[in-house]
């Protein structure tokens, strides 16, 4: 005789009658179909989908779930639609036990089981049921508000189209690249970056947030600093929220986390923090961390959460390198729609060396300064008005220096400019290098001809008339030896 109930589930269900298939599998796949027409995509994804059936005997079906945590939330807030969807596949007879996967740090993971907390059927406990729908019913309600005040906290800015990949974070960058394509389904989950500060860790994880975004692959994507979590979790305990704090950080698919070194010493915001990784990696969600040194060197973070940050992929970000360095001002100006002199960015890029924010810091105080004083930003100009972000010692400019600087702009060697070739660009290079000595050091004559080839006093003077009057007559040969003199003052430093 078939049960009234059963004849109620929707016609593109399949029913499977109590003790009629011996997989649990179909079971909890029928059940799974009417549990989803009654909750949120979100929320049954979350809560839902990780679980894993395990037997079905008789009118009994066990199923896995991942922590006790999830056992909880479940009866609580989702009773009554489980209850519904098995008094609906198997009969009124249906009973559910949980077997939870509990963690043991010291030893492997062990299993206890529980029984469905309202397998009684409804009209012995009308209070009870009715103040429990009540409460499900307030608890969506909060959630749903929380959604919908939801803010990622991204920067639209952080792009991978605006980061600049560089042998200094070529991991990083190639690891985060990956996981915007499939968060949470990769080899890389958690993510930690760490290093130094202002060298593009927020940058770069704000950048896989955007990406996954900006794709349609998740809208719940949130960047949180770890203070604003250790706050907002300190409010949520005093003002009696923790369970909407805790059901709103499990709902996120990609959960981004900054300075996470924050979080050292802070046992009850670890705890959080290690419940909610727990939910999120064992429902495939993408976890992405930071931190000012590796993982492991933090004093005052819990070995278990130590382990699980360990899981995925922790990598470092290195201060850049010269032509890293020179990309990102070159970067950096065009997005600002802005040229500058390459003896200019050559300059900055050779005195910054420490961090990429000191370098995007110089390119705006110069773009600021120039609007301020409507003036052409040339070499003397960026140090005046960098004065106080680059420190450089200037070394004594040397004839050497000159001579080496030179050589490289004309293409000729040492020999050349010393010897008795008379060819046009070695003669024009060594008048324009005796010039040089004699107008940017101290040097006697008698010095710049004995230096370049044992030279007399006569030599030199005429050399250095000869390229005044070149000087006074072209203008091409003007700005010839100004682009000497930049490159000679920036080899000196």
């Amino acid at each position: 005789m078939s049960d009234p109930i059963l004849q109620e589930a929707p016609a593109n269900q399949k029913v499977i009658p109590p003790g009629s298939h011996p997989f649990a599998e179909r079971v909890w796949s029928a059940c799974l179909g009417l549990i989803q027409e009654n909750i949120n995509s979100l929320a049954f994804k979350t809560w839902f989908l990780p679980i894993r059936p395990l037997s079905f005997s008789g009118s009994e079906l066990t199923i896995e779930v991942p922590s006790q945590f999830f056992y909880e939330w479940i009866e609580e807030n989702y009773s009554v639609h489980v209850k519904q969807a098995l008094r609906q596949v198997i009969g009124p007879e249906a009973k559910l036990m949980y077997s939870i996967v509990m963690d043991k740090s010291q030893g492997q993971p062990v299993t206890i089981e529980l029984p469905h907390q309202t397998d009684t059927p409804p009209a012995e406990r009308p209070t009870h049921q009715g103040a429990s729908e009540a409460k499900i019913a307030a608890d969506r309600e909060r959630f749903e508000r929380g959604r919908a005040r939801f803010e990622s906290n991204l920067n639209p800015k952080y792009t991978f189209s605006t980061l600049i990949r560089g042998d200094c974070n070529s991991l990083a960058f190639a690891a985060s690249k990956s996981i915007a394509q499939n968060p949470g389904q990769n080899a890389f989950n958690p993510l930690v970056i760490y290093g130094g500060v202002g060298l593009g860790k927020t940058h770069m994880m704000q950048a896989i947030g955007n990406s996954v975004m900006e794709n349609h692959i998740s809208s719940a994507v949130l960047y949180v600093s770890s203070e604003k979590f250790a706050i907002d979790f300190v409010n949520a305990i005093q003002n009696g929220n923790i369970q909407e704090f805790s059901a709103f950080y499990r709902n996120i698919d990609v959960l981004i986390i900054d300075d996470i070194q924050f979080f050292a010493g802070k046992e009850k915001t670890q705890e959080e923090i290690f419940h909610i990784f727990n939910t999120l990696h064992q429902s495939n969600k993408q976890i992405i961390l930071s931190a000012d040194r590796p993982i492991k060197e933090i004093k005052g973070i819990e070995d278990r959460l130590i382990s699980r940050f360990n899981w995925g992929l922790s990598t470092d970000i290195q201060a850049p390198d010269y032509e890293t360095r020179k990309a990102i001002i070159q970067s950096k100006l065009k997005q600002s729609g802005v040229s500058l002199d390459p003896v200019v960015i050559e300059f900055i890029a050779t005195n910054v060396t420490n961090n990429v924010r000191e370098l995007e810091g110089c390119i705006v105080k110069l773009l600021a300064a120039r609007s301020l004083d409507n003036q052409e930003i040339d070499l003397q100009f960026t140090k005046s008005t960098l004065k106080d972000i680059i420190r450089y010692n200037t070394k004594q400019l040397t004839l050497d220096t000159i001579e080496k600087a030179v050589c490289a702009f004309f293409s000729i060697t040492s020999n050349d400019l010393k010897g008795k070739s008379k060819k046009k660009e070695i003669a024009v290079g060594r008048q324009i290098a005796m010039y040089l000595s004699k107008d940017m050091t101290d040097s006697s004559l008698k010095t710049i001809g004995l230096h370049f080839g044992g030279r007399d006093h006569s030599t030199v003077i005429h050399a250095l008339n000869t390229v005044e009057k070149k000087i006074e007559s072209s203008n091409e040969e003007r700005k010839k030896i100004e682009e000497l003199k930049k490159r000679i003052e920036i080899m000196s430093m």
